[in-house]
């Protein structure tokens, strides 16, 4: 009887590891895994019907909060590099050589801020850059 039970219990984690990949969000993914790990937990406690869906349901709920709170640190990460990259620019300085130096200017607050730590009201010019020492 153990072995059995042993036996359905890997096929369902598998079976769940299987399809936790197609879900679009880690809440998903969450509630589907903790959904079957709650049931299989309820059929092996109460041993009978009732026991098995009130432990996936409870399963359920909890993987998605656990999921849901990943969900909401990866929309966060996204937010905060996408508001990086709207306020970071890029002013070509040309060199004696003909070619161009690439300056990173980003702007934080009321000012733009170059790679150097100078910082300007408005977006620097090629040449106020170059005048501060950017460029050959």
């Amino acid at each position: 009887m153990k072995e059995k039970m042993f036996i359905c219990v890997m096929v369902v984690l598998i079976c769940l590891l299987g399809f936790g990949g197609g879900c679009k969000s880690d809440a998903q993914t969450g509630a589907l895994i903790g959904g079957g790990v709650g049931a299989i937990a309820g059929q092996a406690i109460g041993g009978d019907t009732k026991s098995t869906l009130i432990g996936a349901a409870i399963g359920s709920v909890g993987g998605y909060m656990f999921g849901n709170e990943g969900d909401k640190k990866e929309a966060e990460a996204r937010t905060q590099t996408a508001l990086q990259n709207a306020n970071t620019f890029h002013v070509n300085v040309a060199n004696s050589n003909g070619s161009f130096t690439a300056v990173r200017v980003v702007k934080s607050g009321n000012f733009y801020i170059a790679e150097g730590g100078e910082r300007y009201l408005m977006l620097p010019t090629e040449a106020q850059l170059k005048a501060a020492g950017y460029g050959f």
